[in-house]
C-alpha cells in the first residue's frame, strides 16, 4: 500500500453513471484522506487501430478520443462538485482496462472502480477484468456499489490469515478517518462440512470448536484499542459462510473490508466465487486489500 502523503485515489471512468457514483465515493475518500484525486480513463482503441480522431468531412469535435476527453471533463467536473476545492486531474491513457489500472497502483494510494460499466471499464465487476486488478494491484481497490449507511460500521471479515490482518489494519484506518465503529466478522463452517480428503477429527464439540474461533478473532484484533482508544470496536463469531455472513453485515454498514489471500470461510476471495459473491451481493461498497508480497 503506497501511504506516501502526495499518492493520489485513482478512479476509473467510463461515462456510465456507475464510474460517476464511483468518482463521487472516490472524492469523499480523497478528502477524508487530504489527498489528490486523479480521473483516468482506458482508450482502448488505438489497441485495437481503430481512428480517435474526427472522421473525415465530420465536425472537428467529432471522434472518440474527443469523446472520451468529454467523459474525462464530465467526471472531473463532478468529483469538483462532490468536494469543492479538492485537487482533481484527469488523463486519457491508452491501454486495456485492468492493464491501465494496474500501470496506476504503484504509485496511487487507492483505485475505485464501479461496479458495472461500459466501454474501457465496461464488466469490471462481473469479468476477468477486476480480478486482475483487485489480485494484482499494489494499493487497495474500492468498488463503488450499494449505498453507504452513514451512521453504520466499517465491517471487515476475519479469518486469521495475513490478508485478513491486511484487511483489518485498513479498515481501522477507514473507520478512524470516518468517524465510525469497527464491526469485525468471522464466519465459520463445521469443520464436518469440509471437503472430500480433507483430515479432521471424528468428533467435535461445538462449544470448544466456537471458543476457538473467538479467541482467533480476538488475537487478530489485538493491539487496536491500545493505539485506537476512542474506536468503537464490535465483533461477532457465526457459524455461516463467509459470503452470508458479510453481505448481512453490509445491509447497516458503510463500508465492507476484505483481504486479498485468506484460509477457511475467507479462502480465494479473489480468485473464486466468494469475492465476486460479496462484490455482486454487497448492499455498500466493497473495498479489497491484497497482502503485500
Amino acid at each position: 500500500m503506497n501511504s506516501a502523503s502526495g499518492a493520489a485515489i485513482v478512479v476509473g471512468v467510463d461515462g456510465s453513471e456507475p464510474a460517476l457514483r464511483a468518482v463521487r465515493l472516490a472524492a469523499a475518500e480523497a478528502a477524508r484522506r487530504h489527498r489528490p484525486l486523479r480521473v483516468v480513463h482506458a482508450f482502448i482503441w488505438p489497441l485495437l487501430r481503430v481512428p480517435g480522431g474526427p472522421l473525415t468531412g465530420g465536425p472537428p469535435g467529432g471522434g472518440l478520443r474527443h469523446q472520451a476527453e468529454h467523459l474525462v471533463e464530465q467526471a472531473v467536473a463532478e468529483a469538483e462538485a462532490t468536494v469543492p476545492g479538492l485537487r482533481v486531474t484527469g488523463e486519457i491513457i491508452d491501454g486495456e482496462a485492468s492493464a491501465v489500472l494496474l500501470g496506476e497502483t504503484p504509485t496511487a494510494a487507492m483505485i475505485v472502480l464501479g461496479d458495472r460499466g461500459l466501454g474501457g471499464f465496461g464488466a469490471l465487476v462481473i469479468g476477468s477484468a477486476a480480478v486482475q486488478v483487485a489480485t494484482y494491484a499494489d494499493c487497495p481497490v474500492l468498488v463503488a456499489r450499494g449505498e453507504e449507511h452513514p451512521d453504520g460500521p466499517v465491517v471487515v471479515g476475519v479469518d486469521g490469515s495475513p490478508a485478513s490482518r491486511a484487511a483489518v489494519e485498513f479498515a481501522v484506518e477507514q473507520a478512524d478517518v470516518r468517524g465510525a465503529a469497527l464491526h469485525a466478522v468471522h464466519a465459520y463452517r463445521h469443520p464436518g462440512s469440509a471437503g472430500p480428503g480433507d483430515m479432521q477429527p471424528l468428533v467435535y464439540e461445538e462449544s470448544q470448536l466456537r471458543g476457538e474461533e473467538g479467541r482467533l478473532l480476538t488475537e487478530s484484533l489485538a493491539g487496536i484499542h491500545e493505539r485506537y482508544p476512542d474506536l468503537p470496536v464490535t465483533h461477532e463469531v457465526v457459524r455461516e459462510r463467509a459470503v452470508a455472513a458479510l453481505t448481512a453485515a453490509s445491509r447497516r454498514a458503510v463500508l465492507v473490508v476484505v483481504g486479498g489471500r485468506g484460509h477457511g470461510e475467507l479462502a480465494g476471495l479473489l480468485l473464486g466465487s466468494v469475492s465476486h459473491a460479496v462484490l455482486h451481493h454487497s448492499a455498500c461498497p466493497v473495498a479489497l486489500v491484497r497482502t503485500p508480497e
